[in-house]
Protein backbone atom coordinates (compact mmCIF):
# COMPACT_ATOMS: atom_id res chain seq x y z
CA UNK A 1 0.00 0.00 0.00
CA UNK A 2 0.95 3.79 -0.98
CA UNK A 3 0.96 6.87 1.49
CA UNK A 4 0.31 9.96 -1.21
CA UNK A 5 3.24 12.40 -1.03
CA UNK A 6 2.41 15.75 1.04
CA UNK A 7 2.90 18.94 -1.35
CA UNK A 8 5.99 21.40 -1.11
CA UNK A 9 3.83 24.28 -1.08
CA UNK A 10 2.79 25.49 2.60
CA UNK A 11 -0.73 25.39 3.38
CA UNK A 12 -3.37 28.75 2.59
CA UNK A 13 -3.43 30.80 5.47
CA UNK A 14 -6.95 31.75 4.99
CA UNK A 15 -8.57 33.47 2.02
CA UNK A 16 -10.12 37.20 2.73
CA UNK A 17 -13.96 38.04 2.80
CA UNK A 18 -14.75 41.91 1.33
CA UNK A 19 -17.55 43.15 2.88
CA UNK A 20 -18.58 45.48 0.13
CA UNK A 21 -21.21 47.01 0.95
CA UNK A 22 -19.51 48.29 4.26
CA UNK A 23 -16.02 49.31 1.63
CA UNK A 24 -18.24 51.08 -0.57
CA UNK A 25 -20.36 53.02 1.51
CA UNK A 26 -16.57 53.96 3.21
CA UNK A 27 -15.19 55.28 -0.31
CA UNK A 28 -18.71 57.29 -0.52
CA UNK A 29 -17.99 58.89 2.84
CA UNK A 30 -14.34 59.18 1.45
CA UNK A 31 -15.71 60.66 -1.27
CA UNK A 32 -17.68 63.73 0.67
CA UNK A 33 -14.87 64.02 2.58
CA UNK A 34 -12.64 64.61 -0.40
CA UNK A 35 -14.55 66.94 -2.04
CA UNK A 36 -14.99 69.37 1.47
CA UNK A 37 -11.50 69.25 1.77
CA UNK A 38 -11.18 70.68 -0.99
CA UNK A 39 -13.66 72.80 -1.18
CA UNK A 40 -12.35 74.51 2.07
CA UNK A 41 -8.71 74.25 0.91
CA UNK A 42 -10.05 76.79 -2.42
CA UNK A 43 -12.21 78.88 0.15
CA UNK A 44 -9.27 79.29 2.54
CA UNK A 45 -6.78 80.05 0.31
CA UNK A 46 -9.14 82.69 -1.30
CA UNK A 47 -10.34 83.97 1.63
CA UNK A 48 -7.68 83.88 3.91
CA UNK A 49 -4.43 84.23 2.15
CA UNK A 50 -6.23 86.42 -1.07
CA UNK A 51 -4.40 83.69 -3.53
CA UNK A 52 -6.70 83.35 -6.41
CA UNK A 53 -6.02 79.50 -7.03
CA UNK A 54 -8.45 77.97 -10.04
CA UNK A 55 -9.73 81.17 -11.22
CA UNK A 56 -8.63 84.88 -11.14
CA UNK A 57 -9.28 86.90 -8.37
CA UNK A 58 -11.84 89.19 -10.14
CA UNK A 59 -14.27 85.80 -9.85
CA UNK A 60 -14.24 86.15 -5.59
CA UNK A 61 -13.85 83.25 -3.31
CA UNK A 62 -15.94 80.74 -4.98
CA UNK A 63 -14.26 81.22 -8.04
CA UNK A 64 -15.95 79.82 -11.49
CA UNK A 65 -16.93 76.22 -12.73
CA UNK A 66 -13.25 75.51 -11.97
CA UNK A 67 -14.14 75.16 -8.49
CA UNK A 68 -16.98 72.88 -9.06
CA UNK A 69 -14.84 70.78 -11.14
CA UNK A 70 -12.05 70.54 -8.53
CA UNK A 71 -14.66 69.66 -6.48
CA UNK A 72 -15.92 67.29 -8.31
CA UNK A 73 -12.84 65.51 -9.23
CA UNK A 74 -11.70 65.30 -5.88
CA UNK A 75 -15.22 62.95 -5.35
CA UNK A 76 -14.56 61.31 -8.09
CA UNK A 77 -10.44 60.17 -7.19
CA UNK A 78 -11.64 59.07 -3.64
CA UNK A 79 -14.62 56.79 -5.64
CA UNK A 80 -11.80 55.29 -7.79
CA UNK A 81 -9.39 54.76 -4.93
CA UNK A 82 -12.24 52.88 -3.56
CA UNK A 83 -12.16 50.75 -6.70
CA UNK A 84 -8.41 49.95 -6.79
CA UNK A 85 -8.45 48.93 -3.29
CA UNK A 86 -11.61 46.62 -4.15
CA UNK A 87 -9.40 45.12 -6.81
CA UNK A 88 -6.24 44.94 -4.80
CA UNK A 89 -8.05 43.19 -1.89
CA UNK A 90 -9.88 40.66 -4.15
CA UNK A 91 -6.08 39.88 -6.27
CA UNK A 92 -2.86 40.99 -4.33
CA UNK A 93 -1.22 38.95 -0.91
CA UNK A 94 -0.99 42.86 0.90
CA UNK A 95 -3.13 45.04 -0.61
CA UNK A 96 -2.98 47.61 1.69
CA UNK A 97 0.70 47.89 0.72
CA UNK A 98 0.27 48.40 -2.80
CA UNK A 99 -2.45 50.99 -2.47
CA UNK A 100 -0.46 52.96 0.14
CA UNK A 101 2.40 52.86 -2.85
CA UNK A 102 0.04 53.59 -5.81
CA UNK A 103 -1.43 56.78 -3.50
CA UNK A 104 1.63 57.73 -2.63
CA UNK A 105 3.06 57.89 -5.95
CA UNK A 106 -0.33 59.79 -7.30
CA UNK A 107 -0.06 62.13 -4.35
CA UNK A 108 3.65 63.16 -5.76
CA UNK A 109 2.54 63.57 -9.12
CA UNK A 110 -0.52 65.85 -7.66
CA UNK A 111 1.53 67.70 -5.54
CA UNK A 112 4.38 68.52 -8.43
CA UNK A 113 2.32 69.04 -11.38
CA UNK A 114 0.94 72.55 -10.30
CA UNK A 115 4.74 73.47 -10.07
CA UNK A 116 5.28 72.66 -14.09
CA UNK A 117 2.24 75.87 -15.50
CA UNK A 118 3.03 79.19 -15.64
CA UNK A 119 0.80 80.65 -12.55
CA UNK A 120 2.88 82.01 -9.85
CA UNK A 121 4.48 80.53 -7.23
CA UNK A 122 1.83 81.35 -4.24
CA UNK A 123 -0.71 79.56 -6.63
CA UNK A 124 1.55 76.97 -7.66
CA UNK A 125 2.27 76.09 -3.81
CA UNK A 126 -0.87 76.54 -2.44
CA UNK A 127 -2.87 73.82 -5.05
CA UNK A 128 0.10 71.49 -4.15
CA UNK A 129 -0.75 71.57 -0.62
CA UNK A 130 -3.92 71.29 -1.26
CA UNK A 131 -3.68 67.99 -3.17
CA UNK A 132 -1.06 66.96 -0.33
CA UNK A 133 -4.20 67.19 1.74
CA UNK A 134 -6.34 65.41 -0.30
CA UNK A 135 -3.78 62.71 -1.34
CA UNK A 136 -3.23 62.16 2.65
CA UNK A 137 -6.97 62.33 3.56
CA UNK A 138 -7.95 59.53 0.93
CA UNK A 139 -5.33 57.34 1.39
CA UNK A 140 -5.33 57.39 5.34
CA UNK A 141 -9.45 57.03 4.91
CA UNK A 142 -9.72 54.03 2.30
CA UNK A 143 -6.64 52.04 4.28
CA UNK A 144 -8.88 52.81 7.44
CA UNK A 145 -12.14 51.27 5.36
CA UNK A 146 -10.58 48.29 3.73
CA UNK A 147 -9.34 47.36 6.95
CA UNK A 148 -12.52 47.26 8.67
CA UNK A 149 -14.23 45.37 5.85
CA UNK A 150 -11.81 42.88 4.83
CA UNK A 151 -11.66 39.65 6.96
CA UNK A 152 -9.27 37.07 6.46
CA UNK A 153 -11.26 33.74 6.93
CA UNK A 154 -9.39 29.78 7.65
CA UNK A 155 -9.32 28.03 4.58
CA UNK A 156 -10.91 24.67 5.82
CA UNK A 157 -7.93 22.09 5.47
CA UNK A 158 -9.25 19.51 2.82
CA UNK A 159 -9.70 16.18 4.15
CA UNK A 160 -6.78 13.45 5.12
CA UNK A 161 -7.21 10.29 3.40
CA UNK A 162 -8.02 6.96 6.08
CA UNK A 163 -5.38 4.50 6.08
CA UNK A 164 -6.07 1.79 7.88
CA UNK A 165 -5.50 1.19 11.27
CA UNK A 166 -1.97 0.82 12.17
CA UNK A 167 -0.03 -3.22 12.64
CA UNK A 168 2.70 -2.13 14.63
CA UNK A 169 4.11 0.71 16.37
CA UNK A 170 6.38 2.57 14.23
CA UNK A 171 5.36 1.60 10.54
CA UNK A 172 3.65 4.63 9.05
CA UNK A 173 0.45 4.40 9.35
CA UNK A 174 -2.16 6.22 11.24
Amino acid sequence: MTIPMGSAEPPPQGTRRVDVRALWSGGAATAVVAALIALVGILVCRWLFKIPILSPQRDGAWGDASTAGYVFASAAIALFATAIMHLLLLSTPRPRTFFSWIVGLATVIAVVFPFSTTAPLSQKAATAFVNLVLGIAIGSLINGVSMRSSRRRPVASRSQPSYPPSRTSGDGYR
